[in-house]
């Protein structure tokens, strides 16, 4: 049977490695469906809302591997757990008071229940991997469509609270490590084009500053150069039609970032390893590191070794870092564990998330050496 659970971290998929790990950090596919005959979210009384959940968790539960799923409600979730959902991107943002989460063990695939939708399904994994998390979340909506009935209609395909999100119910999105694109001023460009196309490409960790250790970042631009490319509609064309479509998009930002790495190699490389070795410095003499500059640093570091700069470290390590220096995760690590800090900061939780952070790079980055 299906296990229910208060909290739990899951192992973590975004440790493994995947393909073009150097410029795609992450694929996810998404699919957004509803029970037929009832409101959508907003609009659901309680006890409706609780029928629902009801429902999704016991259907989840003649899965094959049901074994492998852990069901909780999110109100049974506290904060810090809410925080890790959310930075796993598994819930939109870490408010959300009610609704239910079914998620496997190893992470890599998680259904959210009475958020957006009534059911939100997604797939994860490293690396390019669409055809992968595409296949994942429809093996797992056919097995559960023997056991639920879903709102659709010939006109419009699956029924969902945003109209754009009908049709197919598909969202694809991948993360990006735009930097060379960045650096050379290229993103707004690819950004605009793809737009045209359909798609969305936004920041990942959101805006950078003019402060950023990189000297790359502007007001409104992303931190750390890392982007989030997401299909904007599911209604037009079919299943395979929408995966098709974004496989040429991202292959087109994957060949515009290489290009602008080669431009960068050979005009810009001094200035990318004072960013790089700026980073490893910064890393390697703080004592306390926040978030924003945690993923600028992971980013000077990536670029680095991508371009040759640095050795001694991974695309993967570098992609896992990105969760590990969360707040939500530093939380639950620093709750579940036992540290002696500095006797100024025993009482500053605040500075002893930072503190944590730092030493978490600091030992990621310990082989880290010049070429």
């Amino acid at each position: 049977m299906l296990k229910k659970e208060k909290s739990s971290v899951s192992d973590a998929w975004y440790t493994s490695p995947g393909l073009n790990q150097d410029v795609v950090i992450s694929s996810t596919s998404t699919l957004r469906r509803n029970l037929a005959n009832f409101p959508f979210p907003p609009k659901l009384h309680q006890a409706e809302a609780d029928r629902i959940q009801s429902i999704m968790f016991d259907a989840f539960n003649y899965l094959a591997d049901a074994d492998d799923y852990q069901a909780v409600s999110i109100e049974k979730l506290d904060a810090i757990g809410k925080k890790i959902m959310h930075e796993r991107a598994i819930l939109e943002n870490s408010d959300i008071a009610q609704g239910g989460i079914i998620m496997r063990n190893d992470g890599m695939l998680a259904c959210t229940v009475n958020t957006e939708d009534h059911s939100v399904l997604s797939s994860f994994k490293s690396g390019l991997a669409l055809d992968e998390t595409t296949k994942s979340v429809y093996q797992i909506d056919g097995e559960l469509q023997k056991h639920v009935q879903y709102a659709a209609s010939y006109d419009f395909g699956y029924l969902t609270s945003f109209i754009l999100n009908s049709g197919s119910g598909l969202c694809l999105s991948v993360v990006l490590h735009l930097p060379a694109c960045s650096l050379l001023q290229e993103v707004g460009n690819l950004a605009k084009k793809l737009s045209d196309d359909g798609f969305d490409l936004r920041a990942r960790y959101g805006s950078g500053s003019t402060g950023n250790l990189s000297g790359y970042g502007s007001r409104g631009s992303a931190l750390g150069a890392y982007y989030k490319l997401t299909t904007k509609s599911s209604a037009g064309g079919t299943e395979l039609e929408q995966l098709a479509s974004m496989k040429v998009a991202v292959q087109e930002v994957v060949k515009a970032e290489l290009n602008a790495r080669k431009k960068c190699r050979s005009s810009r490389v001094t200035e990318i390893a004072n960013y790089t070795y700026r980073s490893l410095a910064l890393a390697k003499s703080s004592f306390f590191i926040n978030l924003k500059e945690a993923v600028d640093i992971i980013s000077g570091i990536k670029f680095g070794v991508d371009l040759g700069i640095l050795s001694g470290i991974e695309d993967t390590e570098l992609h896992a870092l990105l969760y590990r220096i969360q707040e939500g995760h530093l939380e639950y690590v620093l709750n579940t564990g036992k540290f002696k800090f500095e006797k100024d900061i025993q009482d500053n939780k605040a500075k002893q998330i930072e503190r944590l952070r730092a030493l978490i790079l600091q030992e990621s980055f310990e082989e880290i050496e010049k070429p």
